[in-house]
């Protein structure tokens, strides 16, 4: 059966006044504050900012993970706070591709069985998929033996390189990347930023990077400032 999330056009990610808090003692501390954010398909923007600004909260509620206390969350037009919790589900799964900080990476896997295992997830036939997965590895630089190494025969870039190919292995139309290049070092995280930027015009998605490394800004569209639970 087809879901609605499949048959929505792609118009990237919107977020219209949204609001996040959290208990605090007796109080409640604002981690998000009327925040409106527009991303369309094509367009790489990060959002910069120190630690403890929001930056973490903005990625989760964008990535559905985490419901707001007021404003709206849209993926291709679909109000996320209006779906169920399956639906939502579905919505993460077949829209939104996550490229996490630490590449946690299944130590057991080679790198093309880590996208392959997704297919099994899904229900899917992870030999029918394999050529898919070989190509998107290859796509993020991956290709021949590396793609038959287990992650401690990686070193850290590759293992980054392989997170944004299983990132992006469910087609998503929304990318959200969480500090991508915190334990590289310089050159190899421009590498990184490099190929994000590559994969946004490529493959259309729309990206959102938060980072606090304003080095590596050079290949965005757009750079967000956020202090305090606002977005400037």
């Amino acid at each position: 059966m087809t879901t609605t999330a499949q048959t929505t056009t792609r118009t990237g990610l919107a977020l219209r006044g949204v609001t996040l808090t959290y208990p605090d003692g007796e109080s409640r501390l604002t981690a998000l504050d009327d925040v409106t954010l527009e991303v369309a398909p094509g367009e790489f923007t990060a959002v910069a900012g120190p630690s403890g600004s929001g930056k973490s909260s903005l990625l989760a509620v964008a990535a559905t993970l985490q419901r707001p206390d007021r404003g709206q969350v849209l993926i291709d037009g679909l109000d996320a706070g209006a779906l169920g919790d399956r639906e939502r589900t579905a919505l993460r799964r077949e829209r939104l591709g996550i490229v996490f900080q630490q590449s946690n990476l299944l130590a057991s896997l080679t790198a093309v069985e880590q996208l392959l295992v997704l297919e099994s997830v899904r229900g899917g036939r992870p030999s029918a998929a394999r050529s898919r997965a070989e190509e998107l590895l290859a796509s993020v630089g991956l290709d021949g033996a590396k793609q038959r190494r287990r992650p401690h025969q990686l070193s850290g870039g590759e293992r980054q390189r392989v997170n944004i190919a299983r990132a992006l292995f469910g087609r998503p139309s929304v990318l959200l990347v969480d500090e991508p290049t915190s334990a590289l070092d310089h050159e190899r995280g421009a590498q990184i930023v490099g190929l994000l930027a590559e994969i946004t015009r490529s493959h259309g998605t729309a990206t959102v990077m938060v980072t606090h490394d304003r080095d590596l800004l050079g290949r965005v569209d757009r750079v967000l400032e956020m202090h305090d639970g606002r977005l400037a």
